[in-house]
């Protein structure tokens, strides 16, 4: 039996008519080859950004029941025009809704995580020849029986779940970018891309920021071993992956190629990539045990209507816990608004507030930039990224290590600055 692709395809490449005409020309000659096709896509081009202007429209604080029915709607928009553009090529297609296609979820709304998948639906429109179209983003909680959505990016699980759960020959995520970057391309332009990469690797630059996948979803690949390939939706030939315009994925692929940055048979601690979390919040909990901090924060979360944000890094100091956090911009604008006390109270009345709240939010704006390895760092990398900033007279307001990444919290307006000037430690 013919191998299963799956491949993915980013709002920006389905953002017209005529783009969603582009990506079906292409899965035709894809399932002309022989391949079985599974096709996830986002929403068309800001549809997602659009609809949830919309809800602020109606209410500050948009109840997210009602929310995820809105929001499910963008995918369901791209999937179905995409569906009509193949079937008008004589190519049989299908398009499924998440809860259509058993994607099973928890019942958070806005930050639903996959808990498993049933495709008997999939299977069977595989087996009839068909291309099968399926809504990223969005499942179907099996106990509320309502619609979830996965968070931002949740395109991304929804393409790792589905092509783990089908033992799919590898999955494609096809965007308008050419491959991983070294740093973002519109901040750096000496930016390099990537074209090999591991799944820790991956796994650290997309939780510290790399806007290129969902971190979520890099790590259902790692579990999975799923092969995986991140690169131009345009110059994809059939059945093919472009290796000199992508990024690869795939620990024995890595093996192989004597372009993996850092691969050697020994330790390497090369500077792999600078990423950054635009805007992260700090959080005071006056708690001494992280766990009832963090019940207490998702209470609050709860009674507000906002859904849950990224953590980055907690620290602990007495009876006081400081939760550093990040997550999509609507979400920690709520966060502000309802953290923050108003300044047309007394401080006596902010003070109160405070007390009551038992949760107080910092006022300075913080991003987090990332300094990714290609392997566990040493003293020596802390010292020389803390001489660069120093040189450019930017301040550390914290730093935060994972096991191949250094962060420094420094002030937002900064951001840009520093990583631009730590772009320079990657190896020419």
């Amino acid at each position: 039996m013919s191998s299963i692709i799956v491949q993915k395809y980013g709002g920006a490449t389905l953002a017209d008519p005529q783009k969603i005409k582009q990506v079906a020309a292409r899965l035709a000659r894809l399932s002309k080859s022989g391949a079985r096709v599974i096709v996830v896509v986002s929403a068309m081009g800001k549809s997602t950004n659009q609809l949830i202007e919309l809800a602020q429209q109606v209410s500050q604080n948009p109840n997210r029941r009602e929310l995820d029915m809105l929001l499910s709607t963008g995918e369901r928009v791209s999937m179905s025009l995409l569906s009509i553009a193949l079937n008008d090529l004589n190519c049989q297609a299908i398009s499924f809704t998440g809860s259509q296609a058993g994607i099973l979820t928890n019942n958070s709304h806005l930050n639903a995580y996959i808990a498993d998948v049933k495709s008997p639906r999939i299977e069977k429109a595989l087996s009839e020849g068909k291309i099968v179209v399926l809504a990223g983003f969005q499942g179907v909680s099996p106990e509320s029986k309502e619609i979830t959505t996965l968070g931002r990016g949740g395109s991304d699980i929804t393409a790792m779940a589905i092509a783990s759960a089908m033992k799919a020959s590898r999955c494609e995520i096809l965007k308008d970018v050419d491959a991983v970057f070294t740093a973002d391309p519109k901040t750096v332009t000496a930016a390099k891309p990537i074209h090999h990469l591991t799944y820790e690797q991956l796994m650290e630059m997309t939780f510290w920021g790399a806007k290129v996948l969902h971190y979520r979803s890099v790590e259902l690949a790692f579990r999975n071993q799923l092969p995986l390939y991140i690169g131009p939706a345009a110059t994809l030939d059939e059945g093919t992956i472009n290796s000199k315009e992508g990024t690869l994925v795939d620990t024995k692929l890595n093996l192989k190629s004597k372009n993996l940055i850092g691969e050697t048979m020994f330790e390497s601690n090369k500077v792999l990539g600078i990423n950054s979390h635009e805007l992260v919040l700090q959080l005071e909990c006056e708690h001494e045990s992280l766990g009832t901090a963090l019940a207490e924060l998702e209470e609050k979360l709860e009674k507000f209507e906002i859904a849950a944000p990224q953590v980055l890094n907690t620290l602990m100091s007495g009876n006081k816990i400081q939760l550093f956090v990040t997550g999509p911009l609507e979400v920690l604008q709520a966060i502000q608004r309802e953290f923050r006390s108003s300044p047309t109270k007394t401080d006596e009345a902010k003070t109160i507030e405070a007390k009551k709240k038992k949760i107080t939010l910092f006022e300075k704006e913080l991003s987090a930039v990332a300094v990714t390895c290609t392997g566990s760092f040493n003293t020596e990398m802390p010292k020389r990224i803390s001489t660069i900033l120093e040189k450019n007279k930017i301040s550390i307001t914290s730093m935060l290590m994972s096991p191949m990444s250094l962060v420094m919290l420094i002030e937002r307006s900064q951001k840009n600055l520093a990583i631009k000037v730590l772009h320079e430690l990657i190896e020419k």
